[in-house]
């Protein structure tokens, strides 16, 4: 049976731990075997390519690493509870 997590594929996000935490960004893919997921923008790596035909030059690429999914949150909701946070009266 396929596991379930909280984030799809397109959702807005918010990383809420991590070194990568307070960047946003849209879910790419999700890595159901690791419980990870590529966020647009986050974690980014670089990546060497071989020369080729293609790229006769070779070439060192930037690409979205993956960020573990207990690691975000739906944009929406971390929305919501700033909103409730800034709501409550000063003690």
């Amino acid at each position: 049976m396929a596991q379930k997590f909280h984030v799809k594929r397109g959702d807005q996000v918010v990383v809420i731990a991590g070194s990568q935490k307070g960047k946003s960004g849209k879910v790419l893919e999700i890595l159901a075997a690791k419980q990870r997921a590529r966020v647009e923008g986050v974690a980014m790596i670089k990546k060497h390519l071989k020369k080729s035909e293609k790229n006769p030059q070779g070439a060192i690429t930037e690409l979205e690493g993956s960020v573990h999914v207990s690691n975000l949150m739906l944009q929406t909701d971390f929305d919501a509870t700033k909103r409730k946070k800034s709501d409550k009266p000063a003690a």
